[in-house]
């Protein structure tokens, strides 16, 4: 089979040079070596001989195409591993002909998202339709394969008219029919996509895999800048995956040694001005960096499937804090705790969890369990529904994060059993300058009075806004304006003298009702 598909690859490295530009320019010099040689007789020979190699190359090449053809699964897409070989052959032929090629990837911007929105039946609709789309996009002779639902590698046949502006427009020209509406049960969905690609000239290294590796690395850089963004490989390019590369190994080994602490940020009752509870949110001490926030390392964990790895630590250094807190004689009733897709996936959770909890003595009403907004949009029989039902019921709190910039409905409020409404920062700044921003405060707030709900707003940075979600009847607030996130050691001075200033604030009145 190797042996066959090497025979291949070398005819098609020789047809290809004979149908490109420069082996024309060749032509007038075989005619007069042959005459030189041969005389007349030798020269009518390669003039008749020329044009029949010619046609054969061609129709050898047009039989390869139909044969590659043939070998696509419905829908056109090849198996990854033939996508490999083809893309390999591309390799060899471009570097023997002197022609340029590209190694494309699209990816589909927040696919998760739409796959909590919408259900596994619409996802698997919308990857198939971006599927079709693609192909519509590419000439017949190109290969694509899938990387997943939600990607799409593309290998774009030698041509001598191929350069940067050609696939940036080629890349601009795939962008616009993604984005034409996708139709979901009727109605129009939008998406859009970001992508990567490499100029093959780009890759010095003399292995296929690399071109890959570079389209790869030109994606994450547009993901990066996105959504609905290109980019192209570049040395630069280069040079920031190598350090964000060595950076991801480190995470790995910074998960093991314990450099990855939760810092505590607290919350407080706007009733009592007293501590109600503080927020685990994930930090990096790195040695020689310095403090790294999430947004450094959370990609890496994401694309690493670390994200469960990372829950662990997380939830065992917040409760190792708890039982620290409890030793000291202080107050802090719960400790909210974020769970990743990834961890509420995981069928075990609630057994893990029972022995986390009971390795450390602790209450399960003493973990509030922070969970996005996107994740109550989940069917009903879904894992991550299940595991949500299963740890309200063994008596954890469920806090419903950054509310309002989702879709969760009412009715999902109600069949998770949520304790406490998180209201995002984005409807909290300026609320005490801002009608409307006022407004939209009381909405949620009345909202979550008739469910009988606890609040909780975020983002809370000036004594004004303190002060106004006190006055509107928010029950809980957190913010930069009430602490910052701290390491562990700080927390117990912190209430110390958080404690010394409540006293001192006077009782702010709440508006009644009607």
């Amino acid at each position: 089979m190797w042996k066959h598909i090497k025979v291949e690859r070398i005819l098609h490295a020789l047809t290809s040079a004979l149908n490109g530009p420069a082996a024309l320019a060749f032509v007038p010099a075989i005619c007069l070596a042959a005459f030189w040689m041969g005389g007349e007789r030798a020269l009518v020979i390669v003039a008749l001989g020329l044009p029949v190699l010619f046609m054969g190359a061609a129709a050898f090449e047009e039989r390869a195409d139909n044969i590659r053809q043939q070998n696509r699964p419905p829908g056109g897409m090849m198996a990854i591993d033939t996508f490999a070989t083809e893309l390999e052959g591309i390799f060899q032929s471009s570097a023997s002909s002197g022609a340029e090629s590209a190694c494309i990837i699209v990816a589909l911007d927040e696919f998760s998202d739409f796959l909590d929105l919408h259900g596994n039946a619409a996802a698997n609709h919308l990857a198939d339709q971006f599927g079709h789309r693609i192909l519509s996009a590419i000439r017949t002779q190109d290969i694509a394969t899938r990387l997943g639902q939600d990607k799409i590698a593309i290998g774009l046949r030698p041509s001598h008219q191929l350069d940067l502006e050609a696939c940036i427009q080629m890349s601009g020209r795939i962008q616009a029919m993604i984005e034409d509406p996708f139709t979901l049960n009727g109605t129009g969905v939008y998406v859009s996509c970001s992508i990567g690609f490499s100029l093959l000239s780009n890759v010095s290294n003399e292995r296929y895999e690399d071109w890959i590796d570079a389209a790869s690395a030109a994606l994450n850089e547009a993901q990066r800048n996105g959504p609905s963004t290109i980019r192209a490989y570049s040395n630069e390019t280069r040079r920031r995956s190598r350090i964000r590369a060595n950076l991801r190994k480190e995470f790995e080994a910074a998960l093991d040694n314990g450099e990855i602490r939760p810092w505590f940020q607290p919350q407080i009752s706007t009733d009592t001005g007293r501590v109600t509870g503080f927020e685990a949110l994930a930090r990096w001490e790195h040695p020689q960096k310095g403090v790294l926030g999430p947004q450094v390392f959370l990609p890496f964990a994401e694309q690493s499937e670390l994200m469960g790895k990372l829950g662990q630590a997380m939830r065992h250094h917040a409760f190792e804090a708890m039982r620290e807190w409890d030793r000291a004689g202080v107050i802090v009733p719960r400790i909210g705790v974020n769970f990743s897709s990834e961890e509420l996936r995981d069928p075990a959770l609630i057994d893990h969890l029972k022995w986390e909890l009971d390795q450390n003595n602790l209450t399960p009403d003493r973990l509030a369990v922070e969970i996005l907004e996107t994740v109550f949009s989940r069917q009903p029989d879904d894992v991550i529904t299940r595991n949500v039902l299963s740890m309200s019921e063994l008596g954890c709190c469920i806090d419903l994060d950054d509310f309002g910039t989702g879709h969760a409905s009412i009715a999902s409020i109600k069949r998770f059993d949520v304790s406490r409404i998180k209201i995002d920062r984005s409807f909290v700044a300026k609320a005490d300058r801002d009608a409307s921003q006022q407004q939209l405060v009381s909405a949620i707030l009345t909202m979550a009075e008739r469910l009988n709900v606890e609040t909780l707003a975020e983002g809370v940075e000036t004594k004004g806004e303190h002060a106004l979600m006190a006055q509107l009847g928010c029950d809980h607030v957190q913010g930069f304006g009430i602490g910052k996130p701290m390491p562990f050691e700080k927390t117990l001075d912190w209430m110390a003298a958080h404690q010394n200033k409540v006293n001192g604030i006077p009782e702010i009145g709440r508006k009644t009702g009607p």
